[in-house]
């Protein structure tokens, strides 16, 4: 048997649709595979009512089959399906990089952030590894269609989750299939900006760099109380806020000393909309964990 903690990620970073991604410290899922003549699924935790256990339907069926394995994969889910937070994707990694373990295949993390997002197609119908790749290899990381780059970031984050579910497959389908030059120019400069913060551990720079007039509000409109959440997390010292991935879920860049104050800021703001929510006072983190 092999054990994998594979951690929540957020993707896009508002300016980085597609491409950005960072792993979060947490929450995290956590991954079981013993070797077995056919593939099954068994699911615990967090929203695992929802989450189907037949391998044609769930991610880490589709990771096995891209490896070209069968075995038990049991998930403990840590990170709540439908939040924005890279669910299926750490359900993904862990399994990849567990099976790898499990039967020596061999294969660097790198290498099998394809596998990984094998599983991410069955969610949202393409296999994009913005979310899988952090959730491997750590840090923040830089995916595009010749490559990965990865940078080992170190930054306080508030991850806010309120209770009610966005589609991946919905938040895609609201994402405007154009725009105009100075909206493109406005975002490839707060990306390069972003970028140069994240390798200089500069939450102004990554917080001035998330701003994105594309996507981000389209996603925005499915989230109740997104614009009074995300002000309040400003005046309470976050550099930056924006949708988590497909959201709901927002992620705030702030200070270490001002952690405490952006997460209770936008617990409260939710909380005076008529919407519960939780906060991860977390940072950005390491890759998925092999533990025996």
């Amino acid at each position: 048997m092999r054990t994998v903690r594979a951690p929540a990620t957020s993707a896009n970073l508002g300016s980085g649709y597609d491409v950005f991604g960072l792993a979060l410290e947490t929450p995290a899922d956590v991954v079981r595979v013993e070797r077995a003549e056919e593939t099954s699924i068994s699911v615990t935790g967090v929203g695992s009512t929802y989450i189907p256990e037949d391998p044609k339907s769930n991610t880490v069926g589709a990771v096995a089959e891209a490896l070209g394995v069968t075995a038990h994969i049991h998930i403990d889910k840590g990170v709540r399906p439908s939040s924005g937070l890279g669910s299926s994707a750490a359900s993904a990694a862990g399994a990849a990089l567990a099976l790898n373990a499990l039967y020596d295949l061999g294969h660097s993390r790198t290498e099998l952030v394809s596998a990984a997002a094998e599983g991410e197609a069955l969610v949202s119908g393409e296999a994009h590894a913005d979310n899988v790749a952090p959730s491997l290899l750590g840090g923040f990381t830089v995916v595009t269609d010749d490559g990965i780059t990865q940078v080992d970031a170190s930054l306080s984050l508030v991850a806010c989750l309120p209770e009610m579910v966005v589609s991946t497959r919905d938040a895609r389908e609201v994402v405007p299939s154009s725009t105009s030059r100075a909206a493109v120019t406005e975002t490839v400069g707060n990306a390069a900006t972003l970028a140069v913060g994240m390798t200089r551990n500069d939450p102004d720079l990554v917080g001035r760099g998330m701003d994105d007039p594309v996507v981000t509000p389209a996603r925005a409109a499915l989230i109740d109380g997104y614009d009074d959440v995300r002000a309040a997390a400003l005046d309470a010292g976050a550099t930056g806020v924006t949708v988590s991935g497909a959201g709901p879920s927002l992620l705030a860049v702030c200070r270490a000393s001002d952690q405490r104050a952006v997460a209770d800021a936008m617990l409260e703001t939710f909380d005076a909309a008529g919407v519960e929510s939780r906060a991860y006072q977390t940072r950005i983190g390491q890759g998925a964990t092999l533990y025996d």
